[in-house]
């Protein structure tokens, strides 16, 4: 009897401890699991929201990234206009005015040859403040400037254009000067001829007189051998005496080789298609 109460309690006793086990196993499972999902949250939002703080050292750095980005865009535009402006001061008096509108005619004098006072020679008795004009015209920084007033400076500028251009029709006879009114030839600056017979022929600026004031420019047509106004109204106005009468028929001979041959063909007037004659 003894050992049957033994053997039957030495059986439920591991059973029940097998399954007191399996319970507690499983409530270890459930609490870690519980555990490791609540970490993992406070994980996730403690790196997904950021603090106030970061937020604002963020905001911060984006204003300090703006500001010097924009700093560096003020400056390089600052430095270029720096560039631009010394640029435009670099210019010289007589590029300046061969490059206004109108002053196509003309061609820049070398400052070789007005230094030389022997090719001004006769021009001061044509030309009023022909020192002030000069000293304009090489760019010359008068100690008197700062007392002329407005009305007296474009006296100065006007009076310095006139002698400019007493200068210039002695420098396009020389050699360099005949080689810068080749390339405006070649570029057709001075123009075509308006005959239509003459299918477009580059023409040469032309005075019609040497004497100042006397004519204003025309353009000279080598191939019919006539002169026309020029198309420009602005290059009308320029003194003939500025170009001269020799220039056109000395560019020539100097280079032969550009002379076309003379127009064959003439307009003949016709009335219901005859000729009619001259009376």
């Amino acid at each position: 009897m003894s050992r049957n109460r033994v053997g039957g309690g030495g059986m439920s006793g591991p059973k029940v401890e097998i399954a007191s086990l399996n319970r507690i196993e499983k409530k270890l499972e459930k609490s870690s699991s519980s555990v490791s999902r609540g970490l993992n949250g406070r994980e996730k939002d403690r790196f997904s929201v950021p603090s106030p703080a970061v937020k604002q050292a963020d905001h911060r750095l984006v204003g300090i990234s703006k500001k010097k980005s924009f700093d560096e865009v003020s400056e390089t535009d600052s430095e270029e206009s720096d560039v631009s402006g010394s640029d435009g001061d670099d210019t010289t008096w007589i590029s300046r005015f061969c490059n206004n509108k109108g002053n196509e005619f003309f061609c820049e004098v070398d400052h070789e040859y007005i230094h030389d006072d022997f090719n001004l020679c006769g021009l001061s008795s044509q030309v009023p403040f022909y020192d002030l004009s000069l000293d304009v015209i090489l760019d010359v920084q008068s100690s008197r400037g700062d007392a002329f007033t407005e009305e007296q400076s474009k006296l100065f500028e006007s009076a310095a254009e006139n002698l400019y251009g007493l200068i210039h029709t002695r420098y396009i006879l020389t050699s360099k000067g005949m080689a810068a009114m080749l390339e405006k030839y070649k570029n057709y600056d001075f123009g075509r001829c308006p005959r239509v017979y003459c299918c477009g022929q580059p023409c040469l600026p032309v005075g019609q007189s040497d004497v100042f004031r006397s004519s204003t420019v025309k353009i000279y047509c080598p191939k019919c051998e006539d002169i026309y106004y020029p198309r420009s109204k602005l290059q009308g106005n320029i003194d003939g005496a500025y170009i001269g009468t020799t220039f056109p028929h000395l560019f020539f001979m100097t280079y032969p080789h550009l002379k076309p041959q003379k127009a064959s063909q003439w307009y003949i007037p016709r009335v219901f298609g005859f000729k009619l004659h001259k009376p």
